[in-house]
Formats: C-alpha cells, structure tokens, sequence
C-alpha cells in the first residue's frame, strides 16, 4: 500500500515545484517577455533605458493609457471593442479645461470653474458618452465597432468645437497635483493606475457582476439562459470604459496643464493593443487584468525604447499594428 506523505499547513512546495507552476499561470510567458524586453531594450540603449528616471516617465505615460485600458478588457471580455475612447477622453478634458481656464476668451462658462467641480463634470462626460455607446450597442444591437467609431468622430468634432482648434491654458494650479504630484514619493498618475487596476481585478473576480462579463462574453445566448441581464452588462461594460476614458482626460490635462486636439491622439490603438498583448482575447470571453496590466507595461517599454533609439512616429505606429496582428492571429490560431 502506498505511503500517503501529510504536507504541513502552509507548505508550498519545493523551488522547482514553485517555478512549475509560475510557469503554468497563464500570466506567466508575458511577465517573462516584459523583463526579456527591458533587458534587451536596455542592452541596445546602452542602460538609459533602465535608468530611475526614464522607468519613472514609463510609468507615468503607461499610467494614462493603463486607466483607458482597464475600460477596454472590459468591453472587450465582454465580446464588444470601444473605438471612441481617444475621442470621449479628449472632449473631457476640453469640457473641463475650457471651464477651468482662467482665460476669459476661452472660457466657455464666462468664469473659471474650481477643480472640485471641473474634474466631476470631466468624469461625468466620459460616463454618459460610455452610456451612449452602451445604449446603442445594447438595445438597437448595432455592432460596437460601428458605434464607437461614429463615436470617436462625434467626440472629436465636439472638443474640436470647443477648443475652436486652440490649445487651452492658464488652468488651476492645484490641477496638476493629479499630473504631477506625489504620495510618499509614488507619483499621483501611478496612484491612480494601482487603484484602477485593484478595484477592476476586484471587481471581475469576486464579483457576481465580473463573473456575469465573463459569461456575456463566453456566450450571450448561454448567459440570457442563465437568468443573466445581458444587455445591462453591455451597457455597463460602456459606461466604465467611457468614466475611465474621462479619467485618463483629467490626469493627461493634469500632466500638460493644456488640452488641444491633439490631446490623447491614438490611445485606442494603444489600449487595443495593451488589452491584446496581454492576453486579452478579441474573441470575448477569456484574459485577466494582469495580463491587460503587464500588456500595458510592454507597449510603453517598446514606445519608449524606440523614442530614445530615434525612431520615427509612423515607424511606431507599424511596431504597434504589427503587435496587434500577431497577437490577434495567435490568439486565433490557440482558439482553433
């Protein structure tokens, strides 16, 4: 008769156990791909690349596309793709910018607005142009990437409207703390991202409503079988991601303490790409919010690796759709 060895409370494993299973988390190959990538963009950079203070701007530049594309793996976990949120993110910081300015030509309210009220009006556009895109795509069923991307050019043409094509300044100072400012020496932005990304995990793992995205993006029909509110998951799905864009609009104008229309230009790229390489699938239904996080960190390493190294903007634009299609086509291949 075999032996049955009894493992005392609290045992792990051997190291060789424990790396087995590192390996086996699904999370795993990209975490082992991002510290591969910082070493070889360190290595051809000669170490600028690793030094403190260009980590340090890595993170305050992933922080804003981080909080963008925690909205964007919600949408797209539940089988739908937000195209619009460059656009929502940008008319909510035109919105608050051309409230606060101290810029009597350029103030839209004819007084400037306190940040106790500009930030909220700035998270509540991005909230109800979120509700707009979940209304549509829940209820009339139109197919989001449509919706969002007739979205985007209707949020862009209202900031455009709003800026009237300027670059509004002369904004309170007490706005850049959110930018520039830090907590015990972590900067404001990074705060914001953590705090984003926790509550998201919280959220789609120990929550009845993160199970319900999970399974509206498995299966609809499936779901509404089950007793769930499909279409109020598409809705709120929108919602969050059109808030969050309003959010990543209140720390970039933090940051700048300007918006023009330029503001935020090609971030959904940059989240569709974050949400893909991190193991995200455009197929609904199956990724994390660490990998989505991880994925981030791998976009901003490679940006800012070939900004040092000199590259050209369109030649960032290739390395990134390129990211994309590879991604994707794995992603496809692994589903088959």
């Amino acid at each position: 008769m075999a032996e049955i060895i009894e493992r005392p409370r609290g045992y792990r494993g051997t190291a060789g156990e424990m790396a087995k299973r590192f390996i086996r988390h699904e999370n795993a190959i990209l975490l082992i791909a991002l510290i591969a990538l910082i070493g070889g963009i360190a290595l051809v950079t000669k170490g600028l690349s690793i030094h403190t203070t260009n980590m340090m701007n890595i993170l305050l530049r992933s922080s804003i596309t981080g909080v963008a594309s925690v909205g964007q793996a919600f949408v797209i976990l539940a089988g739908g793709i937000d195209i619009s949120v460059a656009g929502v993110g940008l008319l909510s910081a035109a919105m608050g910018s051309c409230l606060m300015t101290g810029n009597a030509w350029q103030n839209i309210a004819g007084h400037p607005y306190p940040i106790y009220l500009g930030i909220p009006i700035m998270l509540l556009v991005g909230a109800v142009f979120g509700l707009a895109n979940g209304s549509v795509t829940s209820r009339i069923a139109m197919p989001s990437l449509i919706v969002t991307l007739g979205m985007w050019r209707i949020t862009w043409g209202l900031a455009f409207q709003i800026i009237r094509g300027q670059t509004i300044v002369n904004l309170p100072e007490s706005l850049a703390w959110f930018g520039m400012g830090k907590i015990a020496g972590v900067p404001v932005p990074v705060i914001i991202f953590i705090g984003v990304a926790v509550v998201a995990y919280f959220v789609l793992h120990y929550t009845t409503f993160g199970r319900s995205v999970y399974a509206v993006g498995g299966s609809p029909i499936s779901a509404l079988l089950s007793g769930i509110n499909v279409k109020n998951v598409q809705l709120i799905v929108f919602i969050i991601s059109g808030f969050l864009a309003g959010v990543a609009g209140v720390i970039i104008t933090a940051r700048t303490m300007c918006v023009m229309t330029r503001t935020l230009e090609g971030l959904e790229l940059d989240t569709i790409a974050s949400v893909v390489v991190g193991g995200v699938s455009l197929f609904a239904g199956r990724g994390t919010i660490l990998g989505a996080i991880i994925g981030v960190l791998i976009i901003g390493v490679i940006d800012n690796g070939m900004s040092i190294l000199g590259a050209d903007p369109a030649v960032q634009g290739i390395a990134k759709g390129a990211i994309i299609f590879t991604a994707v086509a794995i992603d496809y291949m692994r589903r088959r």
